[in-house]
């Protein structure tokens, strides 16, 4: 039932096949661009090095990117932000292939992490859609959790496949075609474009990431970045080890299964109490099931705890999401959402550069004691996520906001 209201308003489902088209290569181009640069270069210090300046861009631009979305509108701004990336990552291509300069990659790198944050943009279409309707948006939050993971499930097994059944080079290119074909896809999606707020959206006078409590939960989200980031690069340099690197995608899609699986759930469940409870408790899970990790000495070892654990960050990423729209304003909600994922991914890039070195100086595995740890982090951080928020009310006059105290 929730799932159908969800769906009910027109252009639902054409912009949610849109968004998860030019979403689908957030699964993909990390494991990517990895296996290429390994492919070229043999090295996981670099791969890890361009990730992280790629990531680096979407942390410093990304913010002000939504507040240009919310400003202008999402087709203004998400058009030229795509291409920009896709230039971008064709000169990565170019630096690699040319054995360019160090800087010259990473330079390239940076400049294809200019694309528009699509998971901010889906989740600002739905609070349009369905404002007011708490129920109903938490099922979206949920929702798109699940799509992000279903992303991350098929992603890496497209990108793996590809890169040993045709080459490397043709998993990277086909990531960057399919986000800018998605991306366009989505701007010819006008009915559920929410609409440009203009100068209102900067009529506060300060940034999203002053308002109470996203700071906090900014900082979370990086520590719970640095989970996947190491994650994910710590899983194929331990499969290169066991000689099955091919399977290094079939390995983390388990991870991103769990997920999906207890997101699906979680949309039907109704939820019950503070938020910022549910997802300590969220967070608690994460580091108790990612704690076997480094105990693991082959890969279904690894894969079977990964499942497990996976069934925890749902709750993290879909409540933590939820938080965005009760401690910010209506007329800056795409930027309050991505600051959220501009913190988890600062957090992945971090995780990505440690586990990379790692990988090429420490024993196979060794990255696996972090991300327990970082979950732990986490769950201590979110001690400073206020206790209860309620939403802005949708007439509410810029500045103004109501509180629990």
């Amino acid at each position: 039932m929730s799932y159908r209201a969800l769906f009910a308003p027109r252009g639902a489902a054409g912009f949610t096949l849109a968004v998860l088209v030019a979403r689908f290569p957030s699964g993909m181009a990390s494991l990517a661009a990895t296996l290429l640069v390994t492919s070229l270069h043999g090295s996981y210090s670099l791969a890890g090095l361009g990730g992280a300046a790629a990531l680096v861009t979407v942390a410093l631009a990304g913010p002000w990117q939504a507040r240009m979305v919310d400003r202008h509108g999402q087709t203004r701004v998400a058009v030229p932000a795509v291409l920009l990336a896709t230039l971008g990552a064709l000169g990565v291509l170019a630096a690699l292939e040319l054995h360019a300069l160090t800087w010259v990659y990473l330079l390239a790198c940076a400049v294809s992490g200019l694309g528009p944050n699509t998971g901010s943009l889906a989740r600002a279409r739905w609070a349009f859609l369905h404002r007011g309707d708490e129920a109903v948006l938490h099922t979206a939050y949920a929702y798109e959790g699940v799509v992000d993971e279903l992303c991350f499930v098929l992603g890496p097994l497209a990108a793996t496949a590809l890169a040993t059944g045709v080459s490397a080079l043709a998993g990277y290119l086909t990531a960057g075609l399919v986000s800018l074909v998605g991306v366009l896809a989505l701007a010819t999606q006008r009915r559920t474009e929410p609409p440009p707020a203009g100068h209102a959206a900067t009529s506060l006078g300060r940034s999203a990431l002053r308002s109470p409590g996203v700071a906090a939960l900014v900082l979370m989200l990086t520590a719970t970045g640095a989970v996947f980031g190491t994650m994910e690069i710590t899983t194929i340099g331990f499969a290169q080890a066991h000689g099955h690197k091919a399977a290094a995608g079939a390995v983390l899609a388990c991870y991103a299964l769990g997920s999906a699986l207890s997101g699906v759930l979680l949309g039907l469940w109704k939820p019950r109490g503070p938020a910022v409870f549910r997802l300590r408790w969220a967070l608690a899970a994460m580091a108790v099931t990612l704690a076997p990790l480094p105990l693991a000495d082959g890969l279904w070892q690894v894969a079977a705890t990964l499942l497990v654990a996976g069934f925890a960050t749902a709750p993290t990423m879909s409540t933590s999401m939820g938080l965005v729209a009760e401690l910010v304003p209506a007329e800056r909600l795409t930027e309050g959402f991505t600051w959220t994922t501009t913190g988890l991914l600062v957090g992945i890039s971090g995780g990505t550069a440690a586990g990379g070195w790692l990988v090429d100086h420490a024993p196979a595995g060794t990255g696996y004691h972090v991300p327990a740890v970082a979950a732990l982090v986490a769950l201590a951080l979110s001690a400073r996520l206020p206790r209860r928020s309620v939403p802005f009310s949708v007439d509410e006059t810029a500045g103004e906001r109501l509180s629990v105290q």
